[in-house]
């Protein structure tokens, strides 16, 4: 990671490597202390939102609980525009609650704050 306060591609690569991994305290290492995540799914506006680290934690941590072999597989090249930035990817994985095998596209849209992620907003397309 970064000494400054600039966000980079290696990153952003990172972070996704870490989700990957299934590594939580990796992944909360690119977060910031007050950080938001809105989730792709979800009954509200901005899908299921967990606010600050220790619900961000809990919330990144769902994912594996709902498909245990998720895997990101990124697709053409991460960007970053000042303090914002987006990673596009193909999610894979089994959903637990029937067996489901889910493919699909989507992206994070990252909102940055002293190097760290401040905002991850995750959108993705899904079949009905």
């Amino acid at each position: 990671m970064s000494d400054t306060n600039e966000v980079t591609p290696e990153f952003l690569a990172n972070f996704t490597q870490a989700w990957n991994d299934k590594d939580l305290d990796k992944l909360m290492e690119h977060m910031a202390d007050n950080c938001v995540f809105m989730a792709s799914v979800g009954t509200e506006t901005e899908g299921t939102k967990w606010e600050g680290r220790e619900e961000v934690r809990k919330g990144f941590a769902s994912l594996w609980e709902g498909y245990p072999d998720a895997h990101f597989e990124p697709v053409g090249k991460d960007f970053i525009a000042g303090n914002r930035g987006v990673c596009e990817w193909i999610f894979t994985g089994t959903r637990v609650a029937d067996g489901t095998k889910v493919r699909a596209r989507g992206c994070d849209v990252l909102t940055f704050r002293d190097g760290k992620i401040l905002v991850k907003n995750s959108m993705r397309k899904q079949r009905p």
